[in-house]
């Protein structure tokens, strides 16, 4: 089993981001607007509070998790991605995150096999839930799609990017 101490700084840096990746990658598919947004933050957080306190959970993915508990890890979360994503235009945002996650999984490959499976896992049930979080469409709440078409895109091109079927 890989812990922290498994991957250079740079590597963890990039698992560190994953979650967020994964979240952002679904968020920037199909704007929900602005409580939609919060909406979809709440369940990227729910996910990562709930992978640190899942009894047999991988211990790589509670490692990640514990991470974003303490103020560096979320600071070195949001620093990542603020050099990751500088300068780029909203159109970017997707692509960029898609092509990260490509590289995690790679790097979990390459570092970490036997925990790879679980991660990516992981990764693509946080997306799944930040997508399932608001209705997409609509008006006033009323109408609308729990997960859009292009939503659902997102979640097929995260699987492919985590070398995973959707």
């Amino acid at each position: 089993m890989a812990t922290k101490a498994s991957f250079t700084p740079e590597e963890w840096q990039r698992l560190l981001d994953s979650p967020l990746l994964a979240s952002m990658a679904v968020t920037a598919a199909d704007p929900s607007g602005l409580i939609g947004l919060v909406q979809e933050g709440f369940a990227a957080s729910r996910a990562l509070a709930e992978a640190k306190s899942a009894a047999g959970g991988n211990a790589l993915i509670k490692a990640v998790a514990a991470d974003f508990e303490t103020k560096e890890g979320r600071e070195a979360a949001r620093d990542g991605l603020k050099a990751r994503f500088a300068g780029s235009p909203a159109a970017e945002l997707k692509p960029k995150a898609i092509s990260a996650l490509r590289e995690v999984a790679s790097l979990l490959d390459a570092r970490a096999p036997e925990d790879a499976r679980a991660f990516k896992s992981w990764l693509e049930d946080l997306a799944r839930r930040v997508a399932e979080a608001a209705k997409e469409g609509g008006f006033l709440g009323f109408g609308g799609v729990q997960v859009s078409e292009a939503e659902q895109a997102t979640l097929a091109e995260i699987s492919a990017a985590l070398e995973r079927t959707a």
